[in-house]
Order: structure tokens, then C-alpha cells, then sequence
């Protein structure tokens, strides 16, 4: 991140870009590209199986229809998809069941709480760290393997993208920049939601 930039009484930092979005009406792991998204506040992404203010993932619906859906939006940054190409895996953007595949931000590094602005109007808030599921073996063999790691001190590295939920609605697609907005106090890192 580089170039602060002054909104009103927020410090944005400029990131990187919507490098393409996705959706499905469908409870399915992959998202077919759309041209354009649309974000509504307090719900998620129109059109797609997750959009609500409960939670709509089916297992955890299972377990508590009743919580709040943290995981109105899912970004996947566009650099795994490169990591996994090199490994040998054949992984297209939304793939993963991303709604948002960013490029030129490290995603998995910023706090819970950071706020990333994309496109004209539309804010969303990082709740935490997408949990990859066994369902990406389903794509290829070995993928969910590839996107778990060790850090040095043996802890496990969740790869597989951030969650969001939706704060100001608009319009989103690709070549739209993205502006990072950083919460004030400690960064406290991103945990699975």
C-alpha cells in the first residue's frame, strides 16, 4: 500500500484493483464471472446464494441459522491463483467460490475491521479468514492442502481469502481500484469466520 489519500477524516492507503467478480444464485463452490456485482449494505452480494443478514452457508447454518452472516462477501487475492498455477493446479478466478478476486493487495495481512473501498461507492469491513473446507478437493485433488500452510512458529496459515460484510452498497467490477482504510488501534490479525 502506498499514496495516502484524504477522505473527509478517513487516511486511505490505495491498494490494488478488482481483478474480476463472481456470483451464483446457487449454494455451489464455484462462482461464474459477472461483469459487474452489485454490493447492498447489511446483505452481500445480489443475486448470490449468501446474500442476507443471517448466516447462509449451509453447515453453519446447521449448526445456528440465527448468527449474523459475516460472510456476506469473499475475496480471494488473484496472486494464490498464480501460486497455484505454479504448483500445478488449474484454479480460475472464482473457482474458489470468490465474489471478489483483488490483485496488488496482501489481503491475508490486514486487521480485522480494515475497510476496503472499492470501485465509486461500495465499502466493505474484513470480518476474518475464509476456513477452506474439503469441497476444494472436490475441484482437484490436493487443493485444500495448498491452501493451508505453517508459518515459523508451526501456526496455520489459512490461504484461501478473507471474508467481508457489506457497510455501503454500489456497484463493483473489474479494473475498479481498491482503497484500504485501516481501523484505529492495535491490528489485531484475522481469525477463521
Amino acid at each position: 500500500m502506498s499514496q495516502p489519500a484524504k477522505t473527509g477524516d478517513v487516511q486511505l492507503a490505495t491498494g490494488g484493483f478488482v481483478d474480476s467478480v463472481h456470483l451464483s444464485a446457487m449454494h455451489t463452490m464455484t462462482k461464474p464471472t459477472a461483469a459487474r456485482i452489485r454490493l447492498l449494505a447489511g446483505l452481500g452480494v445480489q443475486g448470490d446464494a449468501h446474500l442476507g443478514t443471517k448466516v447462509k452457508h449451509r453447515s453453519r447454518v446447521a449448526r445456528d441459522p440465527a448468527q449474523p452472516n459475516l460472510r456476506q462477501v469473499h475475496l480471494i487475492h488473484a496472486e494464490l491463483h498464480d501460486e497455484l498455477r505454479a504448483r500445478g493446479f488449474d484454479v480460475a478466478p472464482g473457482a474458489m467460490g470468490e465474489n471478489v478476486t483483488t490483485r496488488g493487495i496482501d489481503l491475508l495481512a490486514l486487521p480485522t475491521g480494515a475497510r476496503l473501498h472499492l470501485g465509486e461507492s461500495a465499502i466493505i469491513e474484513v470480518s476474518g479468514l475464509r476456513n477452506p473446507c474439503s469441497q476444494l478437493d472436490g475441484l482437484q485433488a490436493g487443493l485444500m492442502a495448498a491452501v493451508l500452510d505453517r508459518d515459523e512458529a508451526g501456526n496455520l496459515v489459512r490461504k484461501a481469502g478473507v471474508m467481508a460484510i457489506v457497510v455501503n452498497g454500489g456497484d463493483v467490477g473489474p479494473g475498479d481500484r481498491i482503497l484500504v482504510e485501516l481501523p484505529q488501534g492495535a491490528h489485531i490479525p484475522l481469525a477463521p469466520v
